[in-house]
């Protein structure tokens, strides 16, 4: 049999309709270049389960567009039955009880989980080597990141193993990835979809995404996902969309904006070329194309602002991995609750993950609330304002995903910068914001992909998929794996 997993759901679907492969084939596929991965993609795998629900599926119909699929999962959503980690050791042997929603809902659309992917532990990091299994590697460059948090969906999808993996952005972690790896990532409007199972990093921030290999894709995975869950009290009561109308329909509005900042800072002569390129070509397809002026002060304010409340967030919302609740027990016989803790997450937690919780923690002391945790809080409402100005008379904000190709792993310094470069970090708007957020391959350059984003008004969700769907037809670049593109 051909390969089979690095196709398109279109294509997958298109034949699966016709009978001329089975959900069997497609697992038993998956299954193959799970075995052949070479990145480090994959934690928990489910191959005697996805085998047993392909074979319950025997007729697919037209309308049925996901039944049949294989996926992924990162290893941060609840699955019942498997073992989920968040690549941390702290939970090594957690096994849920329930499904996360989108697992349940994926589930119910007839999509089978093969496997579950490799993560920056707990979602924290944005380089792909801080997880318990060691660094996942980029496919195209196995000397460069994929960048995290959602490292092993992208390599996986970048390898042509799957056509859509799930993942999860608190910064950047599905945009940056899917950047990395020549990718359709998707983040959606904050409460668009359920994050009942998804484990926290921080909650104000945290939005359920995914990868796919093409935009029309992705807008059936989101009509699929989307909607409101009682489980989930931040999920929105907002009616339901289909979101492929909007692909289909060639539906998107008409006025386009840049910040000039952005756009004077750029020095990669190869992506200020593809970007101008591309905002000249949407002019010429009828687009107004706007300049603006966006306060550099808040942009600069973006990584600080962002370090803090996520940190704090997150040092709250992890609280209950002490070792008792989840996870390995201490071994060493402690006497008190504070020892028995201070052991297993001295031994369970990455040097990472314990700096961050030293923020959090520093920044949530009552003497420091005023001048640190507040102070963010202001600033992110600062950065949330001249956004939504940005927005009461511009559709949609366009820029590149990243400004560079990847680092080599030899290049991560494991000193903390004190003052980043902001274009490092101008994806965390669409978090502050909680906009609907989409990256998808602009550029090669060094034989490595490069994207561009796409960010709109919350709950326009379908308007983003939209122009994303014209910028896929300009550029020409989907459906692509490591494969395809050399």
């Amino acid at each position: 049999m051909t390969k089979l997993m690095n196709k398109p759901i279109s294509e997958l679907h298109e034949l699966l309709v016709k009978k001329e492969i089975t959900p069997v084939d497609l697992v038993n596929d998956c299954i193959a270049g799970v075995k052949s991965d070479d990145c480090n993609c994959f934690e928990a795998l489910n191959f005697d389960g996805a085998l047993k629900e392909a074979g319950k599926i025997t007729e697919i119909k037209e309308e049925e567009y996901l039944k049949g699929i294989p996926y992924f999962a990162k290893d941060n959503y609840s699955t019942k039955g498997i073992e989920t980690t968040a690549s941390s050791n702290i939970l090594n042997g957690y096994v849920p009880v329930f499904d996360a929603t989108v697992i349940s809902k994926l589930n119910r659309a007839g999509m089978i989980m093969v496997a579950k992917t490799t993560m920056d532990e707990l979602a924290m990091g944005g380089t792909g080597t801080t997880g318990h299994k060691g660094s996942t590697l980029n496919p195209y460059d196995h000397s460069r990141i994929i960048g995290g948090s959602s490292c092993g969906s992208a390599s996986s999808l970048a390898l042509g193993l799957a056509p859509l993996a799930l993942g999860s952005d608190t910064g950047d972690s599905v945009r940056k990835p899917a950047s990395n790896g020549g990718l359709v990532g998707y983040k959606a409007t904050w409460g668009r979809i359920s994050r009942y199972g998804l484990f926290p990093f921080a909650p104000s921030l945290d939005a359920v995404g995914f990868f796919t290999r093409n935009v029309l894709d992705a807008s059936y995975v989101l009509s699929a996902l989307s909607g409101h869950d009682r489980n989930d009290m931040s999920s929105s009561y907002r009616k339901r969309e289909k979101y492929e109308n909007y692909v289909l329909g060639h539906k998107t509005l008409k006025k386009i904006g840049y910040f000039k900042a952005v756009m004077d800072s750029i020095s990669d002569k190869t992506i200020k070329d593809s970007y101008v390129d591309l905002l000249n070509n949407l002019k010429a397809k009828g687009y107004e194309v706007i300049a603006y002026d966006y306060p550099v002060e808040l942009l600069d304010a973006l990584y600080p602002t962002y370090m803090i409340i996520s940190c704090a967030e997150a040092t709250s919302n992890d609280a209950n991995l002490d070792g008792i609740r989840f996870g390995p027990t201490a071994k060493d016989n402690p006497k008190t609750y504070s020892e028995y803790m201070t052991e297993c997450r001295t031994k369970g937690f990455s040097d990472l993950i314990k700096r961050r919780f030293v923020i959090g923690s520093f920044s949530l002391l009552s003497q420091n609330q005023e001048e640190m945790f507040s102070r963010a809080q202001k600033a992110r409402r600062l950065i949330v304002d001249n956004l939504n100005r940005f927005f009461d008379s511009i559709d949609y904000l366009v820029q590149p995903a990243s400004f560079a190709i990847p680092k080599k792993f030899s290049e991560l310094s494991t000193a903390w910068s004190t003052h980043p470069d902001f274009l490092d970090n101008i994806l965390t708007l669409g978090n502050f914001g909680g906009n609907p957020s989409l990256t998808l391959p602009m550029a090669f350059e060094s034989g490595m992909p490069l994207g561009i984003n796409v960010t709109g008004r919350i709950f326009e969700d379908g308007y983003v998929m939209g122009l994303g769907q014209e910028i896929e037809n300009i550029t020409g670049l989907k459906n692509l794996t490591v494969k395809e593109a050399k």
